[in-house]
């Protein structure tokens, strides 16, 4: 069966215009029959662990090849066990809110705890390899403001959201992206509702044509 993991990056729970058009995207998936099993990880409710002490010495160790300690071993489970959550699913779409130009502190949280070597890469004299290369990505970014018109702020610029967030995911071996901007939400309720709106007809136009792929 497919399975499909939802990272939640947003506190704001429906009120949220990233996770609007995520939960649009995967109703449409769900409807086509496309989606199987939905895993949701809100990283604002779950647990995710410190790293530091025996996790980070953990990671060394792993670094240097060498045998894990027992406290290291019981820091380093949970690690894994998020990771799992990524490698069992098919894809992977993350709904993410840009903050201070970036992504939320516990997005970060996340990314540091599961980019590990041989947990999501591995590397060697030639370079570095994803593990994840089966699978594919939506990423759907919400910004407060415009980053792509003409006359707004250069997203080359200020946009260490969407480019942070694509090169993770090709770095753990992801290169089938797709991406939903969402922008202006801090410009009243006409301006976020219109782009929220055609967030979600772009998320169920994709939904449609990833089902007719799959077909």
């Amino acid at each position: 069966m497919k399975k499909l993991l939802h990272i939640q990056a947003s506190p704001r729970g429906e009120r949220s215009a990233s996770m609007r058009v995520a939960n649009a995207y995967i109703d449409a998936m769900r409807a086509n029959g496309s989606a199987g099993s939905v895993d949701t990880l809100d990283i604002w409710k779950e647990p995710l662990p410190p790293f530091d002490g025996d996790a980070l010495e953990a990671k060394y160790a792993g670094l240097a090849g060498q045998t894990f300690s027992p406290a290291q071993t019981d820091a380093w489970k949970p690690i894994v066990a998020l990771a799992d959550r990524l490698k069992a699913a098919n894809c992977i779409v993350l709904s993410v809110p840009m903050w201070n130009f970036g992504v939320p502190y516990r997005m970060k949280h996340l990314i540091d705890l599961v980019t590990q070597k041989d947990v999501t890469f591995r590397f060697d004299a030639n370079g570095f390899d994803g593990i994840l290369k089966d699978k594919s990505a939506v990423l759907i970014c919400a910004r407060g403001m415009s980053y792509s018109d003409a006359g707004g702020a250069s997203e080359k610029d200020f946009d260490f959201q969407k480019s942070y967030l694509t090169a993770w995911l090709r770095f753990i071996g992801i290169s089938n992206i797709n991406t939903i901007t969402v922008e202006k939400t801090l410009f009243g309720a006409a301006a976020e509702t219109a782009s929220v709106e055609a967030g979600i007809e772009q998320a169920r136009k994709l939904a449609d044509t990833r089902a007719h792929a799959e077909a």
